[in-house]
């Protein structure tokens, strides 16, 4: 399997920035999908994730402010970001898993992408 992320960049706080995944390969082996995200000099922390039947998980710190959806048709996630803050400034990476539920380790990783918040 393997994970393609895009969408990342530069942005005012209070702005907005779209993050598609696509994942190619052996896509019929993959479940709960998601994005994580590193900020500089700290862990890297999940942001949201969502399963093949639509559950979602968000980190408390986005919630309200960020939305992740799925195409399992196409086999893409999209992670909708409103409202940016300049703590929201990390590396963003795509992850998929081969288990179903909502509670999945994540096997598969995509490259990161760079999301910079200016305030």
């Amino acid at each position: 399997v393997q994970l393609q992320a895009f969408g990342g960049g530069l942005v005012q706080a209070g702005g907005s920035l779209r993050l598609p995944c696509a994942a190619s390969g052996s896509i019929f082996g993959i479940g709960r999908m998601g994005w994580y995200r590193q900020a500089p000099g700290k862990q890297r922390e999940l942001v949201a994730s969502i399963t093949r039947g639509g559950i979602t998980v968000y980190a408390d710190s986005i919630k309200g402010r960020f939305t992740i959806s799925r195409d399992n048709g196409e086999n893409t996630i999209h992670l909708q970001m409103n409202s940016l803050k300049p703590e929201d400034t990390a590396v963003y990476y795509c992850a998929a898993a081969k288990g179903w539920v909502v509670t999945a380790s994540f096997d598969y990783w995509g490259q990161g992408t760079q999301v910079t918040v200016s305030s």
